[in-house]
């Protein structure tokens, strides 16, 4: 009788997570003994969004279920729903698929709903990027919890292993992996620049700069105040491009889209905006920008891979590790002239090439992949809670 092989299900719910997942997705389909199962949902199923599934499955990939739950709305009110209904779909999923192991990434709300769906079906969930915290928005709220209903923890830090430790979790669950982003980087075939302004329709101009904006969602004032300074001030710099990528399906996300959109029609010929630029073309064009600028993640984590600079406004990753290349600013015109001021010279520009990503130089999918296949699986979750 052949061995029955151990069914590991992926949930991704946006462009950015499916990116930092796309080569574990790869090991699973390819070894023997791992099935892969894969759920879609959250901002991959929407238009406004790319409809980024498609992305998913153009890489070769079969999506056994697509779980829609985000409502057309990013109000408080709309998001608490989304979360809520997509409780109630990934109850009725999970019941079909019966995963071996749920594996779920970050710190959003779609994921939290996997999580808790997955928790009373009784699945061993295994979580990336846990331990880490992001002040300025409720997924700090989101990935803590979700730690606390994860067996296994993939981290990317040691730090972040203790946090996670310090959350009660044994550290005998507790693997320090290194970032799945940097295996994107590295095990991925890039373009050329001719490339991708053939494949953007855009052409590169004396300066380039990627400009991705998110909601700080704990933050009780609308993000138009902050992001009108940032534009405004944008809108004074010259021989700039600004490649402009879309804000996530957060409360105020649409505001952030709409002046961004009302930005690029004044300034078509050097703004471009993209819902999703898509993995490889978002990778690519690292290579050819000065820098990254807003407060995504990526920009603390893959873009120092680059050995170009971030600047990150305000609060959104705040308590996150960064590397030197990381310029923090305040939302205020003299903070982001200053850190614009930084990014440019020629002595920071020098100290570029030395610098080292805390978040390691590759081979998290492998380290990963090996703990997934050969680990015991547990015949029952009771946790004793680990205490310090």
């Amino acid at each position: 009788m052949s061995k029955q092989k151990r069914k590991i299900c992926i949930v991704t719910g946006s462009r950015a997570e499916y990116g930092l997942l796309h080569w574990l997705m790869k090991g699973i389909k390819k070894d023997s003994n791992l099935k892969l199962q894969v759920i879609a949902t959250g901002m991959h199923l929407l238009k406004e969004f790319g409809m980024t599934y498609r992305e998913i499955e153009k890489d070769g990939f079969f999506i056994d279920k697509k779980v829609r739950m985000l409502l057309p709305s990013d109000s408080p009110t709309a998001i608490t729903k989304s979360t809520g209904l997509g409780i109630i779909r990934f109850a009725d999923v999970l019941k079909k698929l019966k995963p071996d192991i749920l594996v779920v990434l970050g710190d959003r709300f779609e994921i939290l709903s996997a999580t808790i769906a997955a928790t009373f079906a009784s699945s061993v969930i295994c979580h990336i990027h846990g331990g880490e915290t992001t002040e300025g928005a409720y997924d700090e709220y989101f990935r803590h919890s979700i730690t606390k209903m994860a067996w296994w923890h993939f981290v990317a830090t040691p730090s972040y292993k203790k946090r996670v430790i310090q959350l009660g979790e044994d550290p005998e669950r507790v693997f320090v992996v290194g970032s799945p982003g940097i295996d994107n980087i590295v095990k991925s075939k890039l373009k050329n620049k001719q490339q991708i302004e053939k494949d953007l329709k855009i052409n590169f101009n004396k300066k380039n700069l990627i400009i991705t904006y998110h909601s700080v969602t704990l933050d009780k004032k609308s993000p138009k105040s902050d992001l009108k300074i940032f534009l405004k001030f944008l809108d004074k710099q010259k021989d700039t491009n600004f490649i402009f990528t879309g804000p996530n399906a957060d409360t105020n996300g649409r505001v952030i889209k709409k002046m961004i959109k009302n930005f690029i029609k004044k300034n078509k010929k050097n703004s471009f905006y993209f819902p999703s630029m898509g993995r490889i073309n978002y990778l690519s064009t690292l290579q050819y920008v000065d820098g990254v600028v807003g407060n995504s993640s990526s920009g603390l984590i893959e873009v120092p891979f680059f050995k170009i600079g971030t600047i990150n406004i305000g609060d959104r990753q705040k308590g996150r590790i960064k590397a030197k290349s990381v310029i923090d600013c305040e939302p205020n015109t003299n903070s982001i002239k200053k850190a614009f001021d930084k990014l440019y010279s020629s002595k920071f520009k020098s100290k570029l090439k030395n610098i080292s990503n805390p978040y390691g130089k590759g081979h998290a999918t492998k380290r990963m992949l090996k703990i997934l296949k050969n680990k015991t699986l547990p015949k029952n979750q009771k946790k004793v809670f680990y205490n310090l």
